[in-house]
């Protein structure tokens, strides 16, 4: 609700300053343009300039209320950047502003690059999303499953029902649990200290919570599909990552740490103290400035709003619309990273019917999940800001978030660093707001 308000407030005083009226000159395009994306007027692609204005006077309303302590926010339509903006502070403690190239732990946002790695050998022939986990990671042919998942005694189990295969990984419908539940926590499982090896050998010296196809549980999916990865192609999990997807996208600011170069780009995480007042907060031990062990598929990048642009465009396809995949230079012809079929797998709800809904409460009764490591909006009435059906998205534990919607050909992404990673709510009022800057639909107007 207070998203909506202060969107709605946002443009109301827009309008009274007389930024709505006609003789307001176009905005010439984003504040900070991006070499790799043409830059455009948001006219000219079907979104209002003064609609845009709004969402920064949203998005600056967080951080002078103290929600925030800064964001960078962008906005690509038709594979145009019409919105790049850096607002606020980077630190509170030190007044350092906030830049457009500033460095977010993404946390899960993670996630779906690891997904998009699995896809790209599926379309390679090295794996098939539908074989069993086992082929690679023959620790989990004999995975037993706790007899009562609400209470988690690692000696009370019973025999698994069924395999576990790479999309019950992909989909978290396998009975792997999350890093943060306590059988896991009690056992030690997911460690910083660690390979990527040695974390996934804990994880399968514990059961399962249910069996593979039975429910989703939001869990270390990515890390074992991290590990997979690695066996199946000699290489490691961050080397992969490079080689396959992150060069080839041009995301030369993500990885798992950060040089002392570009340490003073990194945006610590905040947290209101005592008095209401953002402080600095370490949420956990995350060296991501030093040297640390475990190369984590699901949690572990670094990453600048800039290069979740580069990923997220990679999602969507070429067509009479305009829209522009990244495309690969090669020695006679650019070819998309993922083929067709790939980035319809990356965007599409790929749950079965039988598992729905996949929580009780907000969006989740209205979510699916893609093969792509994103939730997807099939019911947009369970969404407390506005979306469009069939949108992919996700978020990261301390304030970041992405949208890909296919259907408005739209991608936009909202960076911060707090905790809790809500915020006031900061992520959906600047989602909403950009929204109500569309005067052009794609879906109504049949592009």
């Amino acid at each position: 609700m207070r998203s909506l308000v202060l969107a709605g407030l946002a443009a109301t005083l827009l309008w009274l300053h007389g930024w709505a009226s006609a003789s307001v000159p176009e905005r010439i395009g984003p504040t900070h343009p991006l070499p790799d994306f043409p830059s455009a007027s948001p006219e000219s692609v079907g979104l209002s300039s003064q609609g845009l204005q709004a969402a920064t006077t949203v998005l600056q309303a967080y951080i002078d209320t103290g929600d925030i302590p800064g964001a960078v926010a962008a906005v690509v339509r038709d594979g145009h950047l019409v919105y790049h903006e850096a607002l606020g502070w980077r630190d509170v403690e030190s007044r350092a502003p906030m830049t457009p190239d500033a460095l977010f732990r993404i946390y899960s946002m993670t996630r779906p690059i690891t997904s998009m790695g699995v896809l790209l050998l599926a379309e390679d022939g090295v794996l098939e999303v539908n074989e069993p986990v086992r082929r690679f990671l023959p620790d989990f042919a004999h995975l037993p499953v706790l007899a009562d998942p609400a209470v988690p005694d690692p000696q009370a189990v019973r025999p698994r029902v069924g395999e576990i295969t790479l999309a019950h990984l992909l989909t978290h419908t396998s009975g792997i649990g999350s890093r943060s539940s306590a059988l896991y926590r009690a056992h030690d499982v997911h460690g910083w200290d660690r390979t990527l090896e040695e974390v996934v050998h804990r994880l399968t010296t514990l059961p399962l919570f249910e069996d593979p196809g039975t429910r989703y549980r939001y869990g270390m999916h990515a890390e074992v599909l991290g590990r997979v990865v690695e066996v199946a192609t000699g290489v490691s999990y961050e080397a992969f990552l490079t080689e396959r997807i992150l060069g080839p996208l041009g995301m030369d600011d993500t990885g798992f740490a950060v040089t002392a170069e570009r340490a003073h780009r990194l945006v610590p995480v905040h947290r209101a103290d005592g008095e209401g007042r953002l402080r600095r907060h370490p949420m956990e031990e995350v060296p991501v400035t030093g040297d640390r062990t475990l190369r984590s598929a699901g949690v572990g990048l670094v990453s600048t709003a800039a290069d979740i642009l580069r990923f997220s465009r990679a999602l969507l396809e070429e067509g009479p619309t305009g829209r522009l995949t990244l495309l690969e230079e090669g020695p006679a012809s650019r070819v998309p990273l993922l083929a067709r079929e790939g980035r319809e797998r990356m965007l599409a709800n790929a749950v079965p019917d039988a598992l729905f809904p996949l929580g009780e409460r907000g969006y989740w009764r209205g979510s699916g999940w893609s093969l792509g490591g994103m939730a997807v909006a099939l019911d947009p009435e369970a969404y407390t800001h506005p979306i469009s059906l069939g949108t992919a998205w996700w978020d990261g534990s301390v304030g970041t978030r992405f949208w890909v919607d296919p259907t408005e050909n739209l991608i936009i992404v909202v960076m911060s660093q707090v905790s809790p990673a809500s915020g006031g709510g900061f992520r959906e009022a600047f989602k909403g707001a950009v929204m109500e800057a569309v005067v052009e639909s794609r879906e109504e107007s049949g592009r």
